[in-house]
């Protein structure tokens, strides 16, 4: 079992991108988690594997988290994905859809491939959709204990679940300590990603993130367009919003009925073969 990767990070969120027809078999949850893993395999924030057929789009793509279970969207995963496309010469500078398990997202590359800019889809806060457990709402400023400390959040979907906690102040910390509660909390039927969200003012905010499978991240482009929705529909931001994460900053453009337009960097790192001892 040894296959060709690249390796990419958006803002320190680093991906492997592994083209299905250069594996030999289908990765199973083991070799996702070896191949990942910071001290054993390759390292990385998960893997993403395409191009895979599609009906809908150019074509498909499959995100795996480090622990080896499916995640439906990522922002900076599909902004690493597309400059990989654009990188094969698969696309080039105009605009193309890519199908994922949380929905179709349509792509842009620019800047000599340096920056992508993604159409996320949009954001819902029902409860149904994201989901939350208890009668159907949109989840909007309610209680949650965990810790020993009750927070206020809201929950919001792009495809993926959020969990948003608008804080005075926010670090590091506090995202390692109640990140994993918060993820597993039982409001949470298919588990959570978590942002401690700060209102630096109407055209900035600040996040920590702990993501769903991954843990603590340096930056999240589903989290981003996720916090920043938020925070404009509590009323604390306009409509064009800077997301500083602990990795840089993600623009966000917010349209109507909360349609995300996402654009940050894209860095490639390398590219190799693994080796089977890996495993």
């Amino acid at each position: 079992m040894h296959f060709a990767f690249t390796k990419y990070h958006a803002l320190g969120n680093d991906y492997i991108v592994i083209n299905p027809k250069d594996l030999p078999a289908p990765l199973t949850t083991e070799q996702v988690k070896t191949i990942c893993h910071r001290n054993f395999g390759v390292g990385s924030d998960g893997i993403l594997l395409g191009p895979l057929p599609s009906t809908t789009a150019m074509c498909a793509l499959k995100i795996y988290n480090p622990d080896g279970s499916i995640a439906e969207k990522s922002g900076n995963g599909v902004r690493i994905f597309s400059r990989y496309l654009w990188d094969m010469k698969f696309v080039g500078n105009d605009e193309f859809a890519l199908q994922t398990d949380g929905g179709i997202v349509r792509s842009t590359v620019f800047d000599g491939g340096k920056m992508v800019r993604v159409e996320m889809g949009h954001v819902s806060f029902d409860s149904e959709k994201i989901p939350v457990v208890g009668a159907k709402r949109e989840v909007i400023n309610e209680k949650i204990s965990v810790g020993g400390r009750e927070f206020t959040f809201c929950a919001a979907t792009i495809g993926n679940p959020h969990c948003v906690l608008p804080l005075p102040e926010i670090s590091a910390d506090l995202a390692h300590k109640f990140g994993p509660l918060l993820e597993v909390h039982p409001n949470f039927p298919r588990k959570t990603n978590v942002q401690f969200l700060k209102v630096l003012d109407r055209a900035n905010i600040q996040i920590e993130i702990w993501e769903r499978g991954a843990g603590y991240t340096l930056a999240s482009g589903s989290s981003s367009s996720a916090s920043a929705a938020v925070a404009h529909k509590l009323g604390l931001v306009d409509r064009s919003v800077n997301v500083h994460c602990p990795g840089g900053s993600i623009q966000i453009e917010i349209g109507e009925n909360f349609a995300i337009q996402m654009t940050g960097s894209v860095t490639r790192v390398a590219e190799g073969l693994t080796s089977p001892e890996m495993f």
